[in-house]
């Protein structure tokens, strides 16, 4: 018998009723495109129990974050199937904007209150797959770790079973609040109460983010930097399942690169409309997202917005610094001369706003894997600035708070070196009795700083209202 082993499901469920399904098990991770364009959110993918899990806490200088996950990889062969969606189980899992600190010497911001990993990731021998196009869904099973074929074969046939029935649950799981001690407001750092919108809180005062943003500007034009991302940090009680908060936000805020990864004692839930970078073929590809405007009630004024942040030079000054510093990165490990920029400043609409977005495509040259693109481009460019290095400085300056999983990536990475990963912007962290859920935008010299601010109140408007919306 063939391995992996793959059956269809006859009448596929919906990705969430599928994690519904299995959000009682280990290490859940909904990887999904709740958003379904036919370029962009055609697959969907869930798995949970890994047979193998890694965890750094603290990036660390030097280090090699991913040494032991790709020697786990590399002991495993699997024949990857064809006319399947790409992901037949693999590592995956969350890589945190701090995991930086592993590639660049960076001060470390002073508060941390959440303490969530640098990296969690696991490496998963099932997975259910969804092909959106075809409205078709299959499980498929690799019996890993076994290696002997007898052994593996009867794991991956004990697996499948276990999963096929473990389907059929029907579970309202709202086990997922912390069990872990709430941290209390004494225990945070500075927050502020933000006017009509309590009880959210902030770690920036509204006249303290202006300052902020003077700051960058300042920096800007002191020649430091011609871009830096400044984001502030939202918090709310939580007062509900993770798992039914994000059934909201998918329903309210349909994003392409979706996703859901609960482990331990904390959950990540996501509406990401934007794509990290992506390996398929060995070829590369990058969408980052800069400019953004408030959707319109009326479709005048909604059109009317989209030409003006198309025809915005300011916007499109930022988009194109990003695509610059992007190219940039992905040239370090793709072959000379395949570097391409297919797509520049086009405007994509979502529920809540509008972005602007480009694509950056390159050839991973011979000597390198998805791994080394990682590490060369880690944390995207488009939520750090340009130069990045000394945007990534500034940021640990100016934000009072660790990022945590804000800005970082849930990705997978499949065994034959297939990767797909998203940017984690408008994104959801519950732990010890919080929810964080931070806003930011991009600041160059045009910059003013009661817009930038306002556009963060944009960009969180379909975050609010999926907490706001709980009956």
């Amino acid at each position: 018998m063939s391995l992996p082993l793959v059956e269809e499901l006859t009448t596929p469920p919906e990705p969430y009723a599928a994690l519904r399904a299995f959000a009682g098990e280990a290490s859940v991770l909904l990887l999904e495109s709740a958003r379904r364009l036919k370029r962009l959110g055609r697959y969907s993918f869930l798995t949970a129990d890994p047979y193998a899990f890694f965890q750094i806490d603290q990036a660390q200088y030097g280090d090699d974050p991913f040494a032991a996950v790709k020697q786990q990889l590399q002991s495993h062969t699997a024949e990857t199937l064809p006319d399947l969606p790409p992901f037949q189980g693999g590592a995956a899992g969350l890589l945190a904007y701090n995991l930086g600190g592993c590639w660049e010497r960076l001060p470390r911001p002073g508060i941390d209150e959440f303490q969530l990993p640098a990296l969690a990731i696991g490496l998963y021998d099932w997975v259910i797959a969804w092909d959106h196009d075809q409205q078709r869904a299959w499980v498929i099973s690799q019996g890993f770790p076994e290696h002997e074929p007898a052994q593996r074969r009867r794991r991956a046939e004990e697996r499948m079973r276990w999963v096929q029935q473990t389907l059929t649950k029907t579970n309202s799981d709202d086990s997922q609040l912390d069990a872990t001690p709430s941290l209390q407001a004494i225990d945070l750092s500075q927050q502020h109460e933000i006017p009509g919108r309590s009880p959210w809180l902030s770690n920036f005062s509204r006249d303290g983010y202006l300052r902020t943003v003077e700051r960058a500007i300042e920096y800007i034009y002191a020649g430091d930097i011609f871009q830096v991302n400044l984001s502030q940090r939202l918090l709310h009680p939580l007062h509900e399942s993770p798992l039914e908060l994000y059934g909201r936000l998918r329903r309210q805020n349909a994003a392409p690169f979706a996703g859901y990864f609960a482990h331990d004692d904390w959950t990540l839930a996501s509406a990401s409309p934007e794509r990290f970078v992506q390996v398929q073929d060995r070829i590369v590809s990058s969408r980052p997202i800069k400019g953004t405007r408030q959707r319109r009630s009326q479709p005048e004024a909604d059109l009317f917005t989209r030409d003006e942040l198309r025809e915005s030079e300011k916007d499109q000054a930022e988009n194109v610094m990003i695509v610059d510093l992007l190219r940039n990165d992905l040239s370090r490990v793709c072959s000379a001369g395949t570097i391409q920029v297919p797509e520049l400043c086009r405007v994509e609409t979502y529920e809540t706003v509008q972005h602007l977005v480009s694509e950056i495509r390159g050839t991973l040259a011979p000597t390198n894997d998805c791994w080394d693109l990682l590490a060369a481009s880690f944390p995207g460019g488009s939520i750090t600035g340009a130069p990045k290095v000394r945007a990534m400085e500034i940021i640990a300056e100016l934000e009072p708070t660790v990022r945590g999983p804000y800005c970082g990536s849930l990705f997978y990475v499949g065994y034959d070196g297939t990767m797909d990963s998203n940017i984690l912007i408008r994104t959801f962290t519950a732990r010890n009795g919080w929810l964080q859920c931070p806003v930011g935008g991009g600041i160059v010299a045009q910059s003013s700083p009661q817009a930038e601010y306002e556009e963060t109140w944009h960009k969180a408007a379909g975050m609010l209202a999926a907490v706001g919306s709980r009956q």
